[in-house]
């Protein structure tokens, strides 16, 4: 069996940004479907990826799966590899597993060695949009968790991403963790996003100044590529027993050996859909298992193919404590995805179908064409 053709689809959902899907066709016309990660203006550049790396996937035995990444880092990468790379092999090794699960007749978790949990703990992310006050922000948390989530992130920060912020706005961050903690009581887990934007005074002011309030984790307060400010921050809270998270911005094995050499970090959150696919996931958390360091896959993707990967990698992760959820991409997931993956009590069920577990409705995915988003300016 060989793999015949290669497609991608770039989907609008109306926030955010544009969705990227892979499929993979065989000869005897078996699908697979993977997922890439995006960002908003960074999308096109992902499929022109994808179109590049065809003539390294046609004609392939989709089980040859390290082969492929192997062969795509050493030979179209030429070892030079960057974020968009990695999304569109992502996205081409997820489909490979899904093919491999269906061909087999067993769900991808299966052929990595088995399940060690039924379900997988998940966060909601992507519901504090819009909220214009500390209040607002609390009232959108407490119906999170009316829908049954446990733990929720949010970035607490408001404004641009900046190195460098004044009193006021890291009072006004302090307020909206405040408020968000009071509306939703002491037993929900709060986990705070910094999205890499600060300096380290800043970060560990604010990480000082909310540790009363409980947080799961703060989430990379600095830059991830500079690891000793990130071990710095680690050192200056450590005394708050808040675990420090850091991985969404590094893109496979080697970029995390250094955060576990320099004790950087307590918890990682590398995305199946841009550090290189399920395995790589996979031999990423195995590394982190001897450093006593903990795995939180992050998944700003669907709640469709990023998902399902996720939940296949995160099965039979010893390590793993729980994965991200986006809420605003659910009502769309409904609608691609067969079946749905749905969050309930806060845990996602592990798929036990071939493959990924889940299809996708090609016309479905046609109905929501790419779009361009509104134009911005530097700064906005």
């Amino acid at each position: 069996m060989k793999i015949a053709a290669v497609d991608h689809f770039l989907v609008h959902p109306q926030r955010g940004k544009n969705l990227c899907f892979v499929r993979l066709t065989t000869d005897e016309g078996i699908e697979g479907w993977g997922e890439c990660y995006t960002q908003s203006d960074r999308d096109l550049q992902i499929t022109a990826h994808i179109d590049q790396l065809r003539r390294y996937v046609v004609g392939r035995d989709p089980r040859l799966i390290k082969a492929f990444t192997q062969g795509a880092f050493d030979d179209f990468s030429a070892r030079r590899p960057a974020m968009d790379y990695y999304c569109a092999v992502s996205g081409i090794e997820q489909a490979m597993w899904d093919l491999t699960g269906k061909i087999a007749g067993q769900p991808v978790h299966a052929l990595l060695g088995g399940q060690v949990r039924d379900r997988v703990r998940v966060y909601a992310n992507g519901w504090s949009g819009g909220a214009g006050s500390p209040e607002a922000l609390g009232e959108k948390a407490v119906a999170m968790v009316e829908s049954g989530f446990t733990a929720m992130k949010f970035d607490p920060v408001p404004g641009p991403w900046r190195t460098f912020i004044d009193k006021d706005t890291e009072r006004r961050t302090i307020a909206n963790v405040q408020a968000v903690r009071a509306a939703v009581g002491p037993d929900i887990d709060l986990l705070i996003e910094m999205h890499r934007r600060l300096a380290p005074m800043h970060a560990t002011r604010i990480a000082h100044a909310i540790a009363d309030m409980d947080p799961y984790w703060f989430e990379e307060p600095v830059l991830a590529t500079n690891l000793d400010a990130l071990a710095e921050v680690r050192r200056d809270i450590r005394g708050t027993g808040m675990p420090v998270v850091t991985g969404e911005a590094l893109y496979g094995k080697a970029d995390f050996r250094h955060v576990f050499e320099r004790a950087a970090a307590d918890i990682i959150n590398p995305d199946v859909c841009n550090v290189g696919g399920i395995l790589e996931l996979r031999e990423i958390a195995a590394m982190a298992e001897p450093y006593f360091v903990a795995v939180s896959p992050h998944n700003y993707n669907s709640t469709t193919v990023g998902l399902a990967a996720t939940i296949q990698a995160s099965a039979g992760m010893p390590n793993c404590i729980i994965t991200e959820y986006f809420v605003n991409f659910e009502d769309l997931g409904r609608e691609l995805a067969t079946p749905p993956l749905l969050a309930e009590d806060g845990y996602v069920a592990v798929p036990q179908g071939p493959g990924l577990g889940i299809e996708l409705d090609a016309d479905a995915l046609a109905a929501h064409p790419w779009e361009a988003f509104a134009p911005r300016s530097i700064g906005d």
